[in-house]
């Protein structure tokens, strides 16, 4: 806790690596409550990323040392998550109430731990979540569809429709206060490499090598809100097709979230396909109802494309302009997990387009 509470001193300082390198074995018998052992999960992702990530790009470290690998991993696999900082650590678990009577909002919300990047880090990790705050009346909604398509309830479902629609639209509204509080140099040039990970990455091409774990280096990938477990749940309620590569990617990045957030999605995923009982229903206003929601997923979607553009492709452009020799590494290629950044984007914003419903074709049939 020393560490991870100092990690943006330590780090700039160039000392994190050295302490971390005269750690005992940390020991995982005092962890009793799911609560703990998230706080350790969490705690033990940043320092590990901070760790391998100290020196920059230029020399990032090829092993975790024992006194932080093995216990990360084996509170990893008492979590059912992996041996890296995820989305569901830095984004959902690492925040606290200034006032724990105030509201929930900017102003009143702190980090539990951060990285270098000041207000930059803050306004980055504090937005993400409060947009992921925003999406929880959506999964209500879902629940809402998913109940009422047990017995055919339209008005039901189109409740539930128009509270994941109203969902959506509050998570683009709130998305939009990440340009007051996060600079686009300050995030591309200090904060993102200590989201990256360890796999399809050029920088650790051949992964992490956990000392005391595994003989061979392991491959994991960084966070990303590929693994938003919210959005994957609007997905499958609205059973969008992503193509191949982009459906794999999808896919992959479930292994990085709470298996109950899995078993959600899945549970979703097994429905009966809402969007052909839309299609076969003569309800004129449930297919509203439902393009309306999908809608609001693609417009969501566009927004972010057009939010990493301004703050990853951008300053890499700049960057290389500049002659930086390493700014297309791991950066306008691929995404933190290990994605290709802007045609994954595109692709599955496409993708939830191809879901609208027309509504000739419907009546039609």
């Amino acid at each position: 806790m020393y560490l991870a509470n100092n990690l943006t001193h330590l780090i700039e300082s160039h000392k994190l690596r050295e302490l971390v390198d005269e750690m005992s074995v940390l020991s995982l018998h005092l962890l009793t409550t799911h609560k703990e052992l998230r706080l350790a999960h969490l705690a033990l992702g940043f320092i590990s990323s901070g760790y391998v990530w100290q020196e920059g790009k230029h020399a990032p470290a090829q092993t975790l040392p024992k006194a932080l690998a093995l216990p990360f991993w084996l509170v990893s696999r008492r979590l059912g998550l992996p041996a890296i900082l995820t989305y569901a650590d830095v984004i959902l678990a690492n925040w606290k109430l200034k006032d724990p009577t105030g509201d929930i909002d900017i102003s009143n919300v702190d980090l539990i731990f951060s990285f270098p990047g000041g207000d930059t880090a803050r306004g980055f990790f504090i937005v993400s979540l409060l947009v992921e705050m925003a999406a929880s009346s959506g999964l209500k909604g879902a629940l809402m569809v998913m109940h009422a398509m047990k017995t055919s309830d339209l008005i039901g479902i189109q409740r539930g429709l128009i509270t994941v629609t109203q969902s959506l639209k509050k998570m683009k509204e709130v998305f939009q206060l990440m340009h007051n509080h996060v600079d686009p140099i300050e995030f591309f040039g200090t904060l993102r490499i200590f989201l990256f990970g360890w796999r399809d990455n050029p920088l650790l091409p051949n992964g992490l090598l956990y000392e005391g774990v595994s003989d061979e280096p392991v491959a994991l990938s960084g966070s990303s809100a590929g693994q938003s477990s919210a959005v994957q749940c609007f997905d499958a309620l609205l059973c969008i097709q992503h193509d191949d590569e982009s459906g794999a990617f999808i896919a992959h990045m479930r292994d990085y979230m709470p298996p109950a957030h899995c078993q959600l999605i899945e549970r979703l995923s097994a429905l009966p396909s809402l969007r052909d009982f839309v299609f076969c229903c003569s309800s004129s206003d449930l297919c509203q109802a439902y393009n309306a929601c999908v809608s609001a997923l693609v417009e969501l979607r566009s927004y972010h494309l057009n939010t990493v553009t301004k703050y990853v492709i951008v300053p890499s452009n700049r960057a290389h302009a500049m002659g930086c020799p390493l700014s297309g590494v791991a950066t306008v290629k691929t995404g933190t997990a290990g994605s290709s950044l802007i045609i994954f984007l595109k692709s599955v914003r496409n993708a939830t387009k191809k879901a609208l419903i027309l509504e000739t074709l419907s009546a039609s049939n």
